[in-house]
């Protein structure tokens, strides 16, 4: 890191809500480009900045500023150019003339200690003395909050987070407790909120930190899917983590129940600490599911038989036991659980299901955790699919400062039947915000692998229920038999059953590339992207029709490696190619991106005129393109889906990645026509059976693996996965054996 310091001369571009600014200073005579986050600045200011010298392709050296200290002017006539500067309201040419003349050096002092005394120059009454102290103060307050933060290594842009939380009480509410940063404001994390206390000689074992650092711990061990955490493990990894002792520890996690932040519930003979959404989500899944399943529905009086049987002529198809089953399910059971693999008909069942009760005349409403998957619902049935955020009606909430969703209890969906697929995907937040929004009556019938890796999200929701025996569950077995000419949908089954795929068949669509060495393994991957696929098939185009996957993040074949390398392939800087440079990462117009969190308040526009506008949401998984970026506003556009724009501030950035390569974990839901996939050794619980199917079942057309055949063997024998730890299971158990939903 490198310090400069200059006054502020022509400032080029300023975004007023995030702080981003392009300027120039002079440098001890020395003009130079500055860029980063300055809130706040105007011409005339005298700034000391810390950061790095960088060459951008198209405007050449500039400082990237990661840390910015006003110096205040000493002299009269740089006190007089600063506050004529336009910089404080209320304060122009003249009046900062008067000013300087009236208080000369002491005019800094007047305006923070008595700003009453501009009353002594003719011209300035009481309006005009409270538009000036809103306007220095507010200006004054942020930059003494980035002054006082980033000696703790937060972020210009993490400070303006803060400064938009708690205004100008931000320092005193930080003080008081530096953990509540780490609660609520994204980005900040225990362990800079812990740094700062330190630093403010918050003892180790105060509460604030003791409690805030179960928190932490508990809510790192949900982020790897869990529910809940088994109070022993907390009690030991918070003491290792907070270097107390496991008595404190336990006093304080008792301390935490007693004030309401957490939940202390026995799940099978078992202590577990709870964070309350989880905690409540998990009990809300299971009323609903409970009421719903032993509910009494209206008889659908039809011959289903007679049904199955024109369906299948009218179809050219004919239907398996298990999937005759599925169908007739639905007129006797009020809620339905339908799984299976690929090739064994779930769609063909979902398109039968819609046909028996659109005939009597019943409302049908079908919904998919993601957009891709709402999409290709919508082109294999012919009839509308939204993604579930939709069709609860994503929104702000009356307090125009949250999202939330519409439809819920209180305004359940209007419809007799909803259709849910790709159930693995969801997770327990999610089912219990759709499940609010089902009425009594409603039939509910859900589809899904589950097999597949379950949801990124906290729980095991499909699996739970399916689990929990308390549901209607149609296992599909046959393959369907469209099917049976796939090796694709044959090796899945395979290797869901602990065999080794057959590789290789001639004329098929399932291919293993035998290599050991991991960098010719790279080659070969950015060869089949580039150019062997494109030329085996002038259809696929390199960006939108073939996917790579892979096991993991980091390491020569990991998605950080890969798409560093794809990017330099299929997507080369160019002079007439605009780029933004976002910490490791340059986006360029044209990169495939992913979001990789979901974000309920980003709006997007429809560039295709069909359907709604606009709306409010773009989501984890979510791919696109990039198609702009404006260097004078600072945002980059992508298009989602061919269908959905969204604007990117400064600020969001951190929430998009490179997609030329993804881990297979952030492919659920979504389906490529080709899928490439490096098969190599890694981490023996990550690289399992369920990882490899997951993956192979992503790819419509054609699967290509290349890597050691040894790895293969093994991901597909090690059936070995990280245990969730989820109460869903027995909850539903647990109320279901008391038979309190028993109609007697």
């Amino acid at each position: 890191m490198e310090e400069i310091q200059g006054t502020v001369e022509d400032i080029i571009f300023q975004n007023e809500e995030n702080g981003y600014v392009v300027a120039k200073i002079d440098a001890k005579k020395n003009v130079t480009v500055i860029v980063g986050c300055i809130p706040y600045i105007t011409e005339g200011q005298n700034l000391k900045l810390i950061g790095e010298w960088v060459v951008h392709q198209q405007f050449g050296k500039q400082f990237k500023v990661s840390a910015a200290e006003e110096i205040l002017p000493e002299s009269l006539i740089g006190i007089e150019r600063y506050l004529s500067s336009g910089m404080i309201l209320g304060i122009g040419p003249v009046t900062a003339k008067k000013i300087v003349e009236k208080f000369g050096e002491n005019t800094f002092e007047v305006l923070e200690n008595n700003i009453e005394r501009l009353k002594e120059i003719e011209g300035i009454g009481d309006k005009k003395i409270e538009l000036i102290y809103e306007s220095y103060f507010k200006q004054r307050e942020v930059k003494n909050i980035m002054v006082f933060l980033q000696a703790y290594g937060v972020t210009p842009n993490q400070c303006m987070k803060i400064y938009k939380r708690f205004g100008a009480e931000s320092i005193s509410i930080i003080k008081n407790n530096p953990y509540i940063l780490t609660e609520e404001v994204s980005g900040i994390g225990f362990k800079s909120s812990d740094k700062i206390a330190r630093s403010l000689g918050i003892e180790m074992d105060s509460p604030f930190r003791i409690q805030s650092g179960i928190k932490h711990v508990v809510s790192e061990f949900c982020a790897l899917g869990n529910t809940y955490m088994p109070k022993d493990n907390l009690i030991k990894e918070a003491a290792d983590i907070l270097k107390v002792k496991e008595e404190l520890i336990v006093q304080n996690v008792f301390d935490c129940a007693i004030d309401g932040k957490i939940k202390i519930e026995m799940v099978e003979e078992r202590e577990c600490i709870f964070t309350l959404p989880y905690y409540y989500s998990e009990l809300g899944i299971t009323k609903v599911m409970l009421t719903l399943a032993f509910s009494n529905y209206e008889t659908i009086d039809m011959d289903i038989d007679k049904h199955i049987q024109e369906f299948e002529e009218k179809s050219d198809i004919s239907f398996a036991p298990s999937q005759k089953e599925a169908i007739k399910g639905i007129l006797d059971s009020g809620v339905e659980i339908i799984t299976g693999g690929p090739g064994t008909g779930k769609t063909t069942i979902i398109k039968c299901i819609l046909d028996v009760f659109e005939k009597n005349g019943m409302n049908v409403v079908m919904a998919a955790p993601t957009g891709r998957a709402a999409k290709r619902m919508t082109e294999s049935t012919g009839r509308e699919a939204k993604t579930i955020h939709r069709l609860l009606e994503l929104g702000f909430a009356a307090d125009e400062e949250e999202m939330a969703f519409s439809k819920g209890e209180d305004s359940p969906l209007d419809c007799d039947v909803i259709i849910i697929d790709e159930a693995s995907m969801i997770d327990v937040l999610l089912m219990n915000s759709l499940l609010k929004a089902i009425s009594i009556g409603t039939r509910l019938i859900i589809v899904g692998d589950v097999d597949q890796l379950p949801s990124v999200g906290p729980g095991n929701v499909l699996k739970d229920l399916i689990e929990s025996k308390s549901v209607k569950v149609v296992r599909l077995k046959e393959i369907f038999r469209q099917g049976k000419e796939s090796m694709i949908v044959v090796n899945a089954h395979k290797i869901n059953n602990g065999e080794m795929p057959i590789l290789n068949d001639r004329d098929k669509d399932f291919f293993f590339i035998k290599e050991e060495n991991k960098d010719i393994i790279l080659n070969t991957l950015i060869e089949l992207i580039n150019t062997r696929l494109p030329n085996f098939n002038k259809s696929w185009n390199k960006l939108q029709h073939i996917q790579i996957l892979s096991p993991m993040k980091k390491g020569p074949l990991g998605i950080i490696n890969l798409n560093s390398k794809l990017q330099e392939i299929l997507n080369p800087k160019a002079k007439d190619k605009k780029e933004k440079e976002y910490r490791d990462t340059v986006f360029r117009i044209g990169d495939k991106v992913m979001q990789t969190k979901n974000n309920y308040s980003l709006k997007w526009s429809s560039i295709s005129g069909l359907g709604e506008k606009e709306g409010i949401g773009v989501f984890n998984g979510d791919m696109g393109f990039i198609s702009d970026i404006d260097e004078d506003n600072n945002t980059l556009t992508v298009i989602f889906d061919e269908e959905r724009k969204v604007v990117y501030e400064q600020i969001n950035l951190d929430e998009i990645d490179l997609a030329y390569a993804i881990t297979i974990h952030k492919s659920q839901g979504s389906e490529f026509p080709v899928v490439v996939m490096p098969v190599f050794m890694g981490s023996p619980l990550l690289m399992n059976r369920n990882l490899l199917y997951t993956a192979i079942t992503r790819a419509k057309k054609l699967v290509v693996l290349t890597g050691s055949v040894k790895s293969l063997k093994y991901m597909i024998e090690n059936d070995r996965s990280f245990e969730r730890f989820s109460s869903l299971k027995w909850r539903i158990q647990d109320i279901a054996s008391k038979d309190i939903f028993s109609n007697e």
